[in-house]
């Protein structure tokens, strides 16, 4: 009975330490270190791409336990920039975004599935145009240390495809673009 109880409190002991190892950060938008891009396609000729400008997040980790990982973000929709002024108006109508009664966008993960080599895949529910459904993120771990100003970071990048009906925006650009793909480049401050 002591040896059962004795090893329940070690495997205990040991799974409490290995979720305080996680560290967390916050990602990094004062110091422009984060961007979240989007391209879809323009007459299947080329590409309309752009960028959120307003976002905020953070995430925790363990680069030896990737799997554990999570990561919330929040975008502000209104942030929208796609270099065109007339076109980023339009995709705040109701249209596309609908700013007005959806502001903000967001991704919180609800597993990670580590593929090795610091690959991950982050699963998670998305929300957009008020609108939630689950996404699936290709990442990728690259590196962690120390900055110059006496902190620690920690950066992964990252993508995603989906369709824009799945999202409740049906405004039809043509057969070519019916999906979005996102990129990510996520950099956090330890705190």
């Amino acid at each position: 009975m002591k040896k059962v109880f004795l090893s329940s409190l070690l495997a205990f002991g040991l799974m409490m330490a290995a979720s305080v190892s996680a560290a967390d950060y916050v990602i990094d938008k004062q110091g422009a270190h984060a961007s979240i891009q989007f391209k879809v396609s323009h007459l299947g000729y080329s590409f309309v791409a752009g960028r959120f400008n307003d976002f905020s997040g953070n995430f925790s980790f363990d680069k030896d336990q990737l799997g554990a990982a999570k990561i919330e973000v929040t975008i502000n929709t209104v942030s929208v920039d796609s270099n065109h002024e007339a076109r980023d108006e339009h995709l705040r109508s109701g249209d596309f975004l609908n700013v007005e009664k959806f502001p903000q966008a967001s991704f919180k993960s609800t597993s990670v599935e580590d593929k090795g080599e610091g690959k991950l895949l982050l699963n998670g529910l998305f929300t957009l145009n008020g609108v939630t459904k689950p996404i699936s993120i290709d990442a990728q771990y690259i590196g962690e240390g120390k900055d110059p100003w006496g902190g620690y970071r920690a950066g992964f990048v990252g993508s995603s495809e989906f369709a824009l009906k799945d999202f409740g925006i049906d405004y039809d650009l043509g057969p070519s673009a019916t999906k979005v793909a996102l990129d990510f480049i996520v950099e956090g401050v330890k705190q």
